[in-house]
């Protein structure tokens, strides 16, 4: 099969070895695309650092090209282009592979204001006496070269979230997407340098697997940082190798939502609904475990039972499908597995548990999930949500904090001291009440604690990471 190249300082490269790229769907190749060796990531990332020594582009200019491509992604064609390649490699429904098309833009149209209005300080040296006569003040110069490493869940969005700010900050990029899912990243890729005026300098892709492509992107002495988002077992283990590296991870979750007794528990059943099975909750902030107050976790119950069954579950190319398959059958089976042991310790299939002829998991919601089961300790990341009640909203707060992640937690209630007490005591990178824990602006500092990661992503905040300060004074 004629490999699908990747572009390397301008040219577009092919491999002795290929990558398949399969649907997850009905398990149709898709295509192959290099299995690019360290010499392939040496080439890029030396072709990135000329770029930054030789070719720097004035903010004007990165501003004008980040606004192309908002551009870009909004025409229709380039969206109907982007969205159906989401659909076929991720299996993720059309609609959601639009929308996903429709956040990009939006990432790359906040990365041109970031780029615009990025700038240091003026520093007050005359506050010390030796300071008298000295003016002083902070410049925001890049990082260095990007080696940006992509998951396959959000194989557009989440590569834009980390091209658009490296442009914006000044910072060549090597991208190495996800392996299952490298073609989305690739048309981004071109449509950047083809289309946006970016210099092929600036922008290299290097496809394959982790441990020879990553690997060799992570180790090479010329990358100055490393952006990651992915499982924490890989984000830490990139963290270990590359200590004098800056590492920004951003990681899972095991994401809860706390229903108060005097919540829209209809409003909040719809909610979850959507949110714990939207990409066959292969999200880091899917809703995973619902925290119900006893007083209502029967009527929460029935209408998320309800809910989830009225979803349609099918071809990821159908309009009116909102759940597809499982990345690939490996996922789908641990994903059953874990389902199959809940139930061996007391959990109750209320919907859902079941693979269709088409090898698709169906939406499944337990209850009687207890807080040690490892469907409560760990990240899914399947279509599976677990129902646990509380007595007490202090309760609920502990069980929502009582986990190694810390991303988002969201609580539905109508009181306003305890919305205030749960901002207070959830101890999570984002709290959002009245509303499922999925919540994203694509602007907004989004990142974790503990295992969820250590860092803040959104344009501004990845820019800001991707410089330094550099201060001045002029005596």
């Amino acid at each position: 099969m004629t490999q699908i190249p990747v572009r390397i300082d301008g040219a577009s490269i092919t491999a002795a070895e290929g990558l398949p790229v399969i649907a997850p769907y009905d398990g149709r190749l898709l295509g192959e695309v290099p299995a690019c060796t360290p010499a392939h990531v040496d080439q890029a990332v030396r072709a990135a650092r000329r770029a930054l020594e030789e070719e720097p582009l004035p903010a004007w200019r990165r501003a004008e090209i980040l606004d192309r491509a908002a551009e870009a992604l909004a025409d229709e064609v380039t969206v109907e282009r982007l969205a159906r390649t989401i659909a076929l490699e991720a299996a993720k429904p059309i609609a959601a592979a639009r929308a996903e098309v429709a956040r990009a833009a939006s990432t790359f149209r906040f990365a041109a204001a970031t780029c615009r209005t990025l700038a240091g300080e003026v520093l007050p040296l005359d506050a010390a006496q030796a300071g008298e006569g000295r003016l002083g003040f902070t410049l925001r110069v890049p990082v260095g070269v990007i080696g940006a490493i992509t998951p396959f869940n959000f194989p557009c969005n989440l590569v834009a979230h980390k091209l658009a700010p490296a442009i914006a900050a000044g910072c060549p990029v090597v991208l190495k997407p996800a392996h299952q899912t490298p073609l989305s990243g690739i048309a981004l890729a071109e449509l950047l340098l083809d289309r946006c005026g970016l210099p092929a300098s600036w922008l290299h892709v290097v496809t394959g697997v982790g441990p020879t492509t990553g690997a060799a992107l992570v180790g090479h002495e010329d990358v100055a940082m490393i952006t990651f988002t992915g499982s924490p077992t890989v984000g830490w283990a990139i963290r270990a190798a590359a200590p004098r590296k800056k590492v920004s991870l951003e990681l899972g979750n095991n994401s809860p939502v706390i229903i108060q007794p005097d919540a829209d528990v209809q409003g909040a059943a719809t909610a979850i609904a959507a949110a714990g099975f939207a990409h066959a909750g292969q999200s880091c902030i899917s809703v995973q475990r619902v925290l119900v107050h006893r007083e209502v976790a029967e009527a929460l119950e029935a209408a998320l039972v309800e809910a989830v069954e009225a979803l349609v579950v099918g071809d990821p190319l159908d309009e009116a499908t909102q759940v597809s398959a499982l990345i690939d059958a490996d996922n789908r089976e641990r994903v059953v597995a874990w389902i199959e042991e809940a139930v061996d310790g007391g959990a109750v299939v209320a919907a859902g548990g079941k693979v269709d002829e088409a090898g698709v998991l169906a939406p499944t919601v337990l209850t009687d999930v207890h807080p040690d089961m490892r469907l409560c300790r760990d990240e899914v990341f399947g279509p599976v949500v677990g129902l646990t009640t509380y007595d007490d909203v202090e309760e609920a707060f502990a069980l929502a904090n009582d986990t190694r992640y810390g991303l988002h937690a969201g609580i539905f209630t109508s009181d306003l001291d305890v919305a205030r007490r749960a901002i207070e005591v959830l101890d999570f990178g984002g709290v959002i009440v009245n509303d499922v824990p999925t919540w994203r602006a694509d602007h907004m500092p989004y990142g974790g604690r503990r295992d969820s990661g250590n860092t803040r992503e959104g344009p501004w905040s990845s820019a800001l990471e991707m410089t330094e300060v550099r201060s001045v004074v002029i005596a």
